[in-house]
């Protein structure tokens, strides 16, 4: 195919992609990875990327998508962060088995290795929805798995400088507050690849990473996937309503929210604690029980039920937040 009919093909493919701007390319060159539409505003995209629909997981998403009960949708959008605020996973019945690495793509990488400053949880009355890891300005982010870029440019409702990649395995994971981005909208990365430079930018008290993995827009605790300490991850994951806030937090944001709270770069997350003394919450660890946690934090299991929202004989989840106070 020659440049001008690749030129005119992408010209009339634009009517039909919701994503593209509504400007025709001002040149088209071919490279190794594909071939390239250059924009009057010195944007750029790959011709072969229009018809990409961002879904990585197919098998995955027909059973998440197609499935009456579930409906959940995970659209391809380079502009904003999250793509559909209405995948209710309160209302998620069963559990997903989720392979986080598969035979095609074996590899992972702890985004960096730094010391965790701030956990998944409550904090301040509203929701850490990942984990701050500390570094110091300049120092080099990775992916963590292999996947496509979605978003790649400052987040002005808090994130500062925000890479998001979405995976093979289904999942999205979000690095934010960088000093400078090293990637772009639709680049392939592999686990391991430069993808960022960790800063302060956007809400942010210090330089860290802030981390989040998300599942159809809605946040995971990665320490459910990553054990950082050892820098090792786990092959499978598990997904039902219990792995989310609140035993099924609803991402009631408005798409392109900012996020729920600011990370200190050096603090610590006022959320579950062993003592019980200051705690709000706690996250339900291997044995625990109604009965154990209300001893733990000096309360009762009927109190526990009612700020919680559920009975004495519902089953509570390894990663459950719990509320305690």
């Amino acid at each position: 195919m020659n440049r001008f009919l690749v030129a005119a093909f992408a010209i009339l493919s634009l009517t039909r992609l919701e994503a593209q701007s509504l400007y025709t390319p001002i040149d088209t060159f071919y490279t190794d990875h594909g071939t390239v539409l250059l924009y009057p505003d010195r944007s750029w995209t790959y011709l072969e990327d229009m018809f990409f629909d961002g879904i990585m997981n197919t098998s995955l998403h027909e059973y998440i998508a197609n499935d009456t009960s579930y409906g959940y949708l995970q659209k391809w959008k380079t502009d904003v962060t999250i793509t559909c605020n209405q995948n209710d996973v309160g209302a998620m019945r069963d559990t997903i088995w989720m392979c986080v690495l598969d035979s095609a793509h074996q590899n992972f990488c702890i985004p960096f290795d730094g010391r965790i400053t701030s956990g998944f949880g409550y904090r301040h009355g509203r929701n850490h929805n990942g984990v701050d890891l500390d570094l110091e300005e300049g120092d080099t982010i990775r992916a963590a798995f292999d996947g496509k870029v979605r978003y790649a440019m400052y987040h002005e409702n808090g994130f500062g400088n925000l890479i998001i990649i979405r995976h093979y395995n289904g999942l999205e994971t979000y690095y934010a507050h960088c000093s400078k981005v090293l990637v772009g909208p639709n680049q392939e990365i592999k686990a391991g690849d430069p993808i960022g430079l960790g800063g302060n930018t956007g809400h942010s008290y210090g330089a860290h990473l802030h981390f989040e993995v998300r599942f159809y827009d809605v946040p995971i605790d990665p320490e459910l996937i990553f054990n950082f300490k050892y820098k090792e991850v786990h092959d499978n994951l598990l997904v039902h309503k219990g792995v989310f806030v609140d035993g099924g937090y609803r991402s009631t944001a408005r798409v392109d929210d900012a996020p729920a709270t600011v990370g200190t770069g050096g603090g610590t997350a006022n959320t579950t604690s062993s003592s019980g003394t200051a705690a709000k919450t706690h996250k339900v660890r291997s044995g625990d029980t109604l009965s154990k946690i209300a001893v733990q934090y000096g309360t009762t299991v009927t109190k526990l039920c009612q700020l919680n929202g559920i009975k004495s004989t519902d089953i509570i989840h390894i990663g459950q937040v719990l509320k305690v106070r």
